[in-house]
């Protein structure tokens, strides 16, 4: 495999997106005549790839200027703005995987599963989701007016953009549904109120768009012009084709909660997918090298400072470099707000801890003896949440460690408030469990193949993998394997275990929890965007 590691990103770039965005904007350009815009700016190919760099960069930090000072989005808290911040807030929060004790606003309500309309921080990721649309879609429209035949690089460049544009379109109808503001590189700029995806919630009007922008740049259709690289051929944290791949299945896996209704050929076209990306060359890492001095478990590699290495594993990755990418979100908030109680923030390679998050009984409970990926401190902690507001009520997860292989430091040569951890987005482990769900939904069983890579999951963890593998194993395996990855709502609502028949600590906003009503299956539209554009229309019950 092809994979080198894009440390350093240009985050300082170009004023042609206007980056400093009113959070009810969806298209912006300058209107300062002073400032350079992009058709005086987008003046070569290497611009290009700047700009290119700072949509990727949108997905890693919060503005212009680390950690904070300068925002993407004005009148918001910078550090609650980053985008996988607050992915992670609407995708691990609202289940049985963690819980947060702050007591900021309405934050505790997503712990609860009991947000309303206007939850400040469900609004804070639709406004970043929809934001980091918006840059995809001027760098394509200028890439259009301004590209020149000479620019070789520019269609896959554009290929990039698409990807990007269609990942937060697809995470803003996993979270919020068919009726989103709707906008891409053909609609015009300036005073214009975008119109929802679709009528209905749900629906086949967006998923039909971003599943047409994928098959398109992996070359699967007949507008095939801009095509991402080949898998394994990129830089760490670029997107190739494993990683639109991957976009596709879960498309395809989830179809029925997005479109309403199921369809054997969405499932057939989800394992389509999943064959290409299991087929590219990828492997579990399976075994620690003890001769280079390292301390941690093949598992733990993948969630470590160093986790660059772990690239035959890990398919698409939000990098981080702490000298170079500051922020309060990433994975500084997910490894510095899991640390509080008697833990060490030095042996977690942090600075400071921020006593926020940790998990429930329910997670806990999934994993049998001996299995090397229940990551917890418990020392000080109890297992039993009884307020939600202490730290030390539920066991802490130390899954993510801003150390290395060898248990060293990161770049800043010790304890740091930053981190160097990059965000493992998708990985192969998450194929091999969603091909043999796929074929548990289509066959009834799961092939011998798909078997072999779960014994190989299971065989890394240290646990047993059963000799009747049924869709409720894999829904817990799932939690086992990829807790805290940002998989879980999404998860839970695909088995129909959200809402309804399925329980842990504080859901419902009851200590032991309790049955929800079916609308948070689906996120609230905010109120402030119902409100500022008519054409929108709230999700049901809300």
């Amino acid at each position: 495999m092809r994979k080198k590691i894009l440390n350093r990103i240009a985050f300082a770039l170009i004023l042609s997106l206007g980056l400093g965005a009113c959070v009810n904007d969806l298209e912006v350009t300058p209107i300062d005549p002073n400032l350079d815009t992009a058709d005086k700016v987008l003046d070569s190919e290497e611009a290009f790839g700047q700009v290119l760099a700072k949509i990727y960069a949108g997905f890693a930090v919060s503005g212009q200027q680390g950690p904070a000072g300068d925002p993407d989005l004005v009148g918001f808290d910078e550090g609650h703005s980053q985008y996988w911040r607050g992915y992670f807030v609407c995708q691990q929060l609202p289940t049985d995987e963690a819980v947060n004790g702050w007591a900021d606003g309405d934050l505790p309500d997503l712990s609860q599963v009991d947000w309303g309309a206007n939850n400040g921080f469900i609004r804070q990721f639709y406004y970043r989701a929809i934001y980091q649309v918006s840059l995809a879609n001027e760098f394509i429209r200028q890439a259009k007016a301004n590209g020149k035949a000479e620019y070789t690089k520019l269609p896959q460049y554009m290929a990039e953009a698409r990807f990007l544009r269609a990942l937060s379109y697809w995470h803003a109808l996993d979270l919020f549904g068919n009726g989103v503001p709707f906008v891409t590189e053909n609609d015009p700029i300036g005073s214009f109120l975008p119109p929802p995806a679709g009528t209905e919630a749900r629906g086949p009007e967006l998923f039909d768009f971003i599943e047409k922008e994928l098959l398109a740049i992996v070359g699967d259709s007949d507008n095939d012009s801009q095509v991402l690289l080949d898998a394994g051929q990129a830089y760490g944290g670029q997107a190739d084709k494993a990683a639109a791949w991957m976009v596709l299945a879960k498309l395809y896996l989830n179809h029925n909660i997005y479109r309403g209704e199921t369809n054997n050929v969405y499932y057939e076209a989800a394992r389509t997918y999943l064959n290409k990306v299991i087929g590219a060359g990828y492997s579990l890492i399976t075994s620690a090298d003890a001769s280079a001095g390292d301390v941690y478990s093949p598992y733990e590699y993948l969630f470590l400072a160093d986790n660059y290495k772990s690239d035959s594993e890990i398919i698409y990755s939000i990098n981080y470099e702490s000298n170079y990418s500051r922020t309060y979100g990433g994975t500084t908030y997910m490894i510095a707000a899991s640390i509080g109680g008697e833990m060490v923030p030095a042996d977690y390679g942090m600075a400071n801890g921020w006593g926020g998050n940790r998990t429930t009984k329910a997670l806990v409970n999934k994993f049998e003896s001996g299995d090397g990926r229940a990551l917890w401190f418990t020392e000080g902690q109890q297992l039993e949440i009884e307020d939600q507001t202490q730290f030390t009520h539920g066991y802490a997860v130390t899954k993510f460690k801003n150390k290395t292989r060898t248990g060293g430091v990161a770049t800043n040569g010790g304890a740091s408030d930053w981190t160097d951890v990059n965000i493992p987005v998708f990985r192969l482990a998450d194929a091999y469990l969603m091909a043999a769900e796929v074929d548990l939904r289509l066959d009834g069983s799961v092939s011998g193949i798909n078997r072999g890579y779960l014994q190989q999951i299971t065989d890394r963890a240290g646990s047993t993998l059963p000799a009747s593998i049924s869709l409720a194993w894999i829904l817990d395996e799932r939690a086992r394997e990829l807790y805290w990855e940002c998989h879980r709502r999404t998860d839970l609502i695909r088995f129909g275990k959200f809402t309804t028949g399925y329980n842990w600590p504080l859901k419902g906003d009851d200590l032991q929890g309790k049955d929800v009503d079916s609308k948070f299956n689906l996120m609230p539209i905010p109120f402030t965007d119902i409100t500022a554009n008519p054409n929108l229309k709230q999700n049901p019950d809300y």
